[in-house]
């Protein structure tokens, strides 16, 4: 193949010719899809390989750990070695050799991978009501959180933050509710409870500072190769919600943060999502919307997107629709509806006058596929069967002492594995309303201490006028009055919207 594109698979006998993936195509998305143990994460490896040979970083969720070997290159002592030089001699795969690629590993858990964070802020109130299970309700609840915390200059950053705002909310649901809407306790207990779910699974150490850098996603080597970023995902599967939600968080960031590049020679970032059905598994129809527009139109900054699933009817068809580059692997039919499905997915082929599509990827093999990828006037290809190449790297898990060797050498060793603590949310609620207790405190003490100082005078005889003396105990009974609520905690609400310590001072 030509250095413009990525070298996946040939022929031999009774296949196709040699099949590559455009680099300039390659922001037109792709799918790799078949049914367990067909190899479609041997398909995602050497793809990243090429990516990253050509110059373009990579990044993809490691659900298996198997995907560590790209840090390590194979090796001859391996039992399938035989079986890979074979068939790169089959498939024309004359330069094939081993070799480790430049790979950074990442855990939204910060133990087998430098830690991913975000803030509550920048993952938002559609994805976090997303991750949380909430209902429309208690999502209209989440949307006014965030709102009134930007409106108030209050930074969300880490759950405590998503916390104190929810409880301020709750004792202010009244005022609040005027200007925003209704905020039901029910709502906010709802809310709480799933906030503590989300703990219990590990999920705190997500939300927080030092945020990711996306920079440090689109690396290069020092020798021009693309870094290849594993995102440890076997913990993270664990909580499928939480996983589809990272990985559409940095699908979102991307769209947002990037700069438009029309159509670039290379893409400047892939990214694979393994497990696909779990992006879109039981999500909300905005959610649905947001990612297909998402995928429709980061193609133009340079970033392309893998969908990596055991059925392409896993993913919904306007998203489909937009993955031009595809390696479909076998689909096993035992039922009339996975019939369904197989017929299906071969409709979505170029058809080749050779063999049944349908039938090819029902018989296809292990480590065998059946391929089609952008033609050079952008086209889609003719359906092909191919033999995968081999992989380079290594195939399979490594050591954990390799992988903390492989984390200490890191260019981002360091940068993200202290967690940063400044004034947020939390920290500003907290001292606003120690502030308003204490003013609140002053105003009883000054208010008192007048009030018992005072002489009246004025004796009149007779008549029906009320004297001063009785204006000024009216005076001193409602003065106590309000001194004594402005030490409950209604009282309390009043001074901080008196002195503006929650609401105005920012």
């Amino acid at each position: 193949m030509s250095g413009d594109s990525i070298f996946i698979g040939g022929g031999g006998e009774g296949y196709g010719q040699a099949q590559g993936l455009l680099l300039r195509y390659a922001n037109r998305h792709g799918l790799i899809a078949g049914a367990t143990g067909t190899g479609k994460t041997v398909t995602l490896q050497i793809m990243a390989e090429g990516f990253s040979a050509a110059g373009v970083p990579v990044l993809l969720a490691d659900v298996k750990g198997d995907l560590a070997g790209l840090a390590r290159a194979g090796s001859a002592d391996f039992k399938l070695h035989e079986a890979f030089q074979e068939r790169a001699g089959k498939i024309g795969f004359d330069d094939y050799a081993y070799a480790a690629f430049p790979v950074t590993f990442w855990d939204v858990f910060g133990k087998s991978g430098h830690p991913v964070r975000t803030t509550i802020a920048e993952m938002g109130p559609l994805l976090l009501s997303r991750l949380l299970e909430l209902s429309d309700a208690q999502e209209g609840v989440m949307n006014i959180a965030f709102r009134v915390a930007d409106d108030e200059g209050l930074p969300l950053l880490d759950l405590a933050d998503l916390r104190a705002m929810l409880v301020w909310l709750g004792e202010n649901a009244r005022e609040v509710g005027l200007r925003y809407g209704n905020v039901s306790s029910a709502s906010i207990g709802a809310i709480q409870r799933r906030i503590l779910v989300l703990e219990t699974q590990g999920a705190a150490n997500f939300f927080g500072e030092p945020a990711l850098d996306l920079a440090d996603l689109m690396a290069l080597a020092p020798d021009g190769r693309g870094r290849v970023n594993v995102l440890a995902a076997d913990r993270l599967m664990q909580a499928p919600r939480l996983y589809a939600t990272v990985l559409l968080w940095l699908l979102s960031e991307l769209f947002e943060d990037l700069p438009e590049l029309g159509d670039p020679e290379k893409p400047r970032l892939v990214v694979f999502f393994d497990e696909a059905h779990l992006l879109f598994d039981d999500a909300p129809r905005a959610l649905v919307e947001k990612v297909e527009q998402v995928v429709r139109l980061i193609r133009s900054k340079g970033v392309g997107v893998f969908f990596v699933t055991q059925n392409p009817e896993d993913v919904p068809e306007d998203v489909l629709s937009q993955l031009g580059n595809r390696v479909q692997h076998a689909l096993r039919a035992f039922t009339a509806r996975d019939r369904q499905a197989l017929r299906q997915a071969a409709m979505t082929y170029r058809d080749n006058p050779r063999f049944s599509t349908e039938e090819a990827i029902r018989e296809v093999g292990v480590g065998e596929a059946v391929t089609s990828f952008l033609g050079p006037k952008g086209a889609p290809g003719i359906v092909e069967r191919t033999l995968i190449r081999p992989p380079s790297s290594r195939l399979g898990v490594i050591a954990e002492t390799e992988r903390a060797e492989t984390m200490r050498s890191s260019p981002v060793a360091g940068k993200y594995d202290t967690p940063r603590d400044r004034d947020s949310a939390h920290e500003m609620l907290r001292d606003r309303a120690a502030r308003a207790s204490e003013a609140a405190e002053r105003s009883g003490a000054g208010d008192s201490g007048a009030g018992s100082g005072r002489r009246y005078s004025g004796n009149r005889a007779g008549g029906g006028r009320r004297r001063d003396g009785d204006e000024e105990s009216l005076g001193e009974a409602l003065g106590q009055m309000v001194i004594k609520e402005l030490k409950g905690t209604t009282g309390r609400r009043i001074v901080r919207g008196i002195f503006g310590t929650l609401f105005k001072g920012r």
